[in-house]
């Protein structure tokens, strides 16, 4: 039996989405929401998809969905993964799970409490560069001692992946840094115990800090370095060094190379090459065989406590 979908958000990140599941055998996608009709139905024409809605709920209310993809603002994220919830509905959500860390936790707990699958779209799990160094450390062969990670954009206005101006504002701390976050815990295999941030000027009309500096450490002693900005003019992108006891590695991406910027090949690490729609397929595949998949709420969760911890400390 298809797995039937609905997917929440027809922006940049929606068609990632749509394009991976276009790769994944017995799932449909049967309706869409977004909040331009027009630009809906545009969308919906282009992928086959039957129904089109600006409200959620009008999807939640057809029995024969089953799950619901969100690629919504970061504000409605909680809001609307708690609805999916209460529908009956397994959601994936993508990142960040709130930026307020009460609502997170609102909804782990409604997750304990249905069952039901729902995960979110921390991506760099499932990149395959970052799948290979987690496999390395795994088989014991690789420690991790430093990552040093820069996450740089250059975005003064308030625009989306395809340059389209965007309804929300985008956020430093709980969209971007949550990828690294996440990622060192769950790469170190050990949590998050010391987290202190900086962050440069308040832009004067978004309101939100461009830049950001932010230092971790593990419970077993490794540490992760993290510089973030709006304001870089090139190269964009986020770029990770990984600093182990056997070797360096760096994650461009979904290229790999040795610290000497030898190319590892990575094609072989899982049955694509794209982080969305193996993001896609464990999610999918956690719904058949009724598990927590990777990333679930749950796991990600600890994330989300340092972030508060952080915005604390900023005095945000």
């Amino acid at each position: 039996m298809p797995i039937k979908v609905a997917l929440a958000g027809a922006g940049a990140f929606g068609i990632k989405h749509l394009d991976g599941i276009k790769n994944i055998p017995d799932v449909e996608v049967v309706s869409l929401i977004s909040r331009d009709l027009a630009k809906t139905q545009e969308v919906a024409d282009k992928y086959g998809i039957r129904h089109v809605t600006t409200d959620l709920a009008d999807s939640l209310a057809i029995k024969e969905v089953d799950a619901v993809i969100l690629c919504t603002p970061t504000q409605m994220h909680a809001a609307q993964t708690k609805a999916c919830l209460e529908a009956g509905k397994h959601v994936q959500v993508e990142i960040p799970l709130c930026d307020i860390l009460a609502e997170g936790e609102e909804v782990v707990a409604l997750q304990k409490q249905t069952g039901l699958v729902a995960m979110c779209g921390h991506t760099r799990r499932f990149n395959p560069s970052h799948q290979w160094v987690h496999k390395k450390i795994t088989a014991g062969e690789f420690n991790i001692q430093q990552m040093d990670v820069q996450t740089y954009f250059f975005r003064r206005t308030n625009m989306n992946a395809l340059g389209q101006p965007r309804s929300w504002t985008d956020h430093l701390l709980w969209h971007h840094a949550a990828h690294t976050v996440d990622l060192f815990a769950y790469q170190a295999g050990s949590p998050i115990v010391k987290a202190n941030a900086i962050q440069g000027p308040i832009h004067p009309t978004l309101g939100i800090a461009m830049d950001m500096s932010i230092q971790l450490q593990a419970a077993n002693g490794a540490i992760c370095t993290l510089s973030l900005s709006f304001n870089n003019d090139g190269p964009l992108g986020t770029f990770f060094r990984y600093i182990g006891d056997t070797g360096t590695y760096l994650a461009r991406y979904d290229d790999l190379f040795t610290g000497k910027d030898e190319k590892i090949d990575v094609s072989q690490v899982d049955v694509s090459m794209i982080g969305i729609e193996l993001q896609d397929r464990e999610f999918f595949a956690a719904i058949r065989e009724g598990r927590e998949p990777n990333a679930s709420v749950a796991q990600v969760l600890p994330c989300y406590q340092v972030l508060h911890q952080l915005e604390q400390q900023l005095g945000a």
